[in-house]
This record gives C-alpha cells, structure tokens and sequence, in this order.
C-alpha cells in the first residue's frame, strides 16, 4: 500500500472540472436495459468500478455472479438475476458478504423465489434457482434500511407476471433514491403510482429508450467542500443539471449555508465564494452519501452541526460513523452521538501540522477528507480506493494545482 501526500494549498484560481457520471443513474439505467426487449441507447456510463462490474456481468452472464465491492451490484442483479428466473451464485469480497442481503432475499422468497445462503444467514453469498412461479403481488419492506432493496425489487416488478405492489413500512429512507429509480423506470415506458407508503408497478414492457447518464452529484460534493473550506477561487463543475433526478444534489442547499454560491449555467454550475450563514442541523435521510462531505465540511469552517438520518452508514462500504470518528478526531474535531439517531459536529480548533488519513477500504472516506488540505498538509492512505466512483479523482486534484506526492508505507 502507498500513501498519497497532499501539500497545503488554500486559494484556487478559476478551474473548469469534468466530472464522473452519476453510478447510481448507471447501474439503474444497466439494469432496465438487460429487461427491455429491444436496443436502448445509454451515452455517458459511469467509469466507476461499481459500474464496469455490472457491465461485464450482464454481458459475459458467468454462473457465479462476482460483485467485488458493489453493493448496488449485489442488490440489483440478485433480483434481476430472480425475476428472470436464472440459476446464479451471487457473491462478492470478504466485506461485501458482511453487508447485509436478508431484508431483500427475504421480499424475494415470497414473491416466489427460490433462494440459498451459502454462508451466515442473512448475508452473501447466496444461491439463486429462480422464481418459476409469482406466489403474490403484494409485500411489505422496511423502508428505513436500504433503498437499493426497493430499487432493486421495483425495476424488476413490470417484468413479474402479476406486477408488484409495495408497501413501505416506517420512516422512508432515501426516498429520493426511490424516486430516482421510478424516474428512470418512467424514461422507459413504464407507469406505477405512488400513494401514502405504497408503489404500485402493473406487469408491462420497458420500451426502448435513448438515455444520457448525468454528471455525479456525490462526485460534485468534493469540490463544493474543497472551495467552501478554501479563501479562494471558483470552480465549474461540469455535466451537472438544475433539475436532477440525484438526492445529492441537496449539496447545493448544503453548501448555501456553508460559503458557497452555485450559478446553473449552460454545461453545469458556477460554485463561487460567498459569506458562511451557518449550517445548525441537516437530515441525511434521503443523501446520506454526502454525510462524510459535510462532516469534514462542518469541522474545518468551525460549525457545530446537528446530523440526523445517518442510520444506513454503518452498512456501507465500512462502518462511517466509526470512521467518521476516528478521523476527525485525528485533527481534533469531533462526530459526538447525542443519541442513536441524532450527532453533532464538534469542530476543530487546533490544526496539526499534518494529518495522516486513513481510509477503511471506502471511497468517500478518501475524498470527503481531500479538502483538509486548505488547512494543513495530508496524506491519504490507500488512495486507489477512490476507483470505486471516481477513477479519475487524484488527476482532478492534481489540476487544480495541488502538489501530490507518492509515498510508499515505512516513509509516512
């Protein structure tokens, strides 16, 4: 493993920045072109590696169905390999057979499917031998736990012979990654309803479609936070849209509060340097990808912040509320639980000559604490996380005139 050093840097000239495209649109979009009968037209797939795995498993179609680290992955092709009834092992890394699966094998056991666990209950791998019969049309799913098992159920639901009804269960959880998925569904030809905690899908057919994947608001969120922490600068983030189907594009909202304008303008938005008003308390519910962003965010421009809705990090690619804690406190800030579902930012008031960041196999931790660097020298261990959603991470860095050097371990 290598380290990445970053020297301090706290003003930017004006820089025009490509950005990924969006995996979540991606996956969803892979995932209703492989149940449409007929030729789609997807322009713009995410880089990502999330991504690239979902093409290469839907085209070479192997028996064992291999995720690697996708979570999205995992969830949507264990119900699109159910709902067309195939024959599939579905497994992935040490750390993607710990996040857990039961919540969707469970919804589609009693759709019909006829499901495994190879390993401990409730989590990957499984074996899939289909869903020769529908046994109903109706299931209840908690709706606070992972949106990607309701994703995943509701883009195979026209597929089903009877259609699908879904009632969600308690508080809804990244609704807004709910509404994307139905969106998406809708570019394609197919009509549902939505009303009070339930979604209704009939049984009909995806219709081809041209569909242009957009930029990535979660990729966006670093440099809205690399700007809001520096003195100054402007940054154009291209490929973005005022009218996203994205949760995170609440980033905009997020950052008004935190010193930063964002201009929409013809190929993406303007973000600009402007008075910090203060950010007292945010609910992540429906962008929980972005907590880590605003965290690190909050701690440097000396916000104490209330967070809510972080309930579903602890099962993402790493516990983040652990994390969180470890590394903010590496520059003395602090991620207090006030209770299990309420935190507060307690932000740094001394600044180390440099802090070493550690990043738990997850992406975002790496490139939430980036923007550190205004304040003082950073290294990054395991940089090559961010390949996971955003390849080309470190080359932005480096273009906006961020010195970065590679080190190996024993030279920390």
């Amino acid at each position: 493993m290598h380290h990445l050093r970053l020297k301090q840097k706290s003003s930017f000239t004006s820089h025009s920045i490509p950005l990924p495209s969006s995996k979540s649109e991606s996956n969803r979009a892979l995932v209703i072109d492989a149940l449409t009968e007929g030729e789609n037209t997807l322009s713009n797939l995410a880089e990502a590696r999330d991504t690239q795995t979902m093409i290469r498993l839907l085209e070479t179609n192997p028996p064992v169905f291999d995720v690697l680290d996708a979570g999205t992955t995992m969830r949507f092709l264990t119900a699109f390999a159910a709902a067309t009834n195939q024959q599939k092992i579905m497994t992935g890394t040490p750390r993607m057979c710990e996040r857990p699966i039961g919540i969707l094998v469970e919804a589609l056991r009693r759709l019909g499917a006829d499901i495994h666990y190879l390993g401990v209950e409730g989590y990957p791998p499984v074996a899939l031998r289909g869903l020769p019969q529908q046994l109903t049309d109706r299931i209840s799913i908690r709706g606070d736990v992972s949106s990607q098992y309701i994703s995943a159920l509701l883009m195979v639901a026209p597929v089903l012979p009877l259609g699908l009804t879904l009632e969600l269960e308690g508080k809804v959880g990244s609704r807004t990654y709910i509404q994307m998925t139905l969106d998406l569904m809708a570019q394609f030809g197919i009509v549902y309803r939505w009303e009070g905690n339930r979604i209704h899908v009939a049984n009909q057919a995806y219709h081809p479609s041209h569909f242009a994947v957009e930029s990535d608001w979660s990729g966006a969120s670093y440099w809205f936070s690399l700007l809001a922490c520096a003195d100054a600068g402007t940054f154009f983030l291209e490929g973005l849209k005022a009218n996203s189907l994205q949760g995170d594009s609440a980033i905009v909202e997020i950052m008004s509060h935190l010193g930063i304008k964002s201009t929409f303008r013809a190929g993406g938005v303007l973000l600009e340097k402007q008075h910090v008003t203060g950010l007292k308390n945010w609910d992540f519910s429906d962008c929980p990808d972005l907590a880590q962003t605003v965290a690190v965010t909050c701690a440097i421009l000396g916000q104490t912040t209330l967070f809510t809705g972080l309930e579903s990090l602890r099962i993402k690619e790493t516990d983040r509320i652990y994390a969180l804690q470890q590394e903010l406190g590496k520059f003395h800030a602090e991620l207090r639980e006030i209770d299990p579902h309420t935190f507060q930012i307690i932000p740094s008031v001394t600044m180390p000559r440099q802090v070493d960041i550690s990043t738990y196999d997850d992406h975002r931790m790496a490139m939430a604490f980036m923007p550190l660097l205004t304040k003082t020298t950073i290294t990054i261990a395991d940089p090559e996380v961010v390949n996971k959603s955003y390849p080309s991470f470190w080359k932005q860095v480096g273009r906006v005139g961020i010195a970065i050097e590679t080190l190996t371990t024993n030279h920390q």
